[in-house]
């Protein structure tokens, strides 16, 4: 295990789900999706740490971030990264994300409300992408926000099967992708209008 592997998860070991969910707080203790609102839920935490640790942050990465949700995943890349730009398509969960991350100490870390599936090209390439809604295949856009040796993970597939993978581009901008593991997440919903 890598010394940013093992600081990571000391990290996480610390942090307080309770702090992101306003209501059923007594479920934060246990690792199972819970709803925030919206048709959306705080991941469970396990699979909070095993994304992040197959993301391969650095501390010198900058990060793209689609899906805020709750703010509990935002909070621990920005905390082994240089900086996050996350993005929320539901403004509810945007401001509450922004207001709770603000609140926990964070400067490293940029917000937009607007449609995920278009990434943030203002601020790209990035080295890494966290996505947090399933796709049904890989994201071209996304794609081509990522850094030459840059990763991506993100959940692919319909509502009824999802697969986690992970995709790399390497320096000559060749793009592998691996799986990782069965998933279940909500869509990730574009924008059409």
């Amino acid at each position: 295990m890598s010394r940013q592997d093992s600081d990571i998860r000391e990290y996480f070991t610390r942090m307080d789900r309770s702090f992101y969910m306003d209501k059923d707080k007594r479920l934060a203790r246990f690792d199972q999706a819970v709803s925030i609102g919206h048709g959306q839920t705080i991941s469970q935490p396990s699979l909070v740490l095993a994304m992040t640790l197959a993301l391969d942050v650095q501390p010198e990465s900058r990060v793209l971030e689609i899906g805020t949700g709750s703010g509990f995943q935002t909070d621990l890349l920005a905390s082994s990264s240089d900086s996050v730009y996350t993005v929320e398509r539901i403004e509810p969960l945007h401001h509450r994300a922004k207001e709770k991350l603000t609140e926990a100490g964070f400067t490293n870390i940029y917000f937009k409300l607007g449609d995920g599936s278009l990434g943030w090209k203002a601020h790209s390439p990035y080295d890494r992408i966290m996505v947090t809604a399933a796709a049904p295949k890989v994201n071209e856009t996304l794609l081509e926000q990522l850094k030459p040796g840059g990763k991506m993970v993100i959940p692919v597939g319909d509502s009824l099967d999802q697969e986690l993978r992970l995709i790399e581009k390497d320096q000559l901008g060749e793009v592998t992708s691996s799986f990782l593991e069965r998933v279940m997440f909500v869509q990730l919903i574009e924008d059409t209008v």
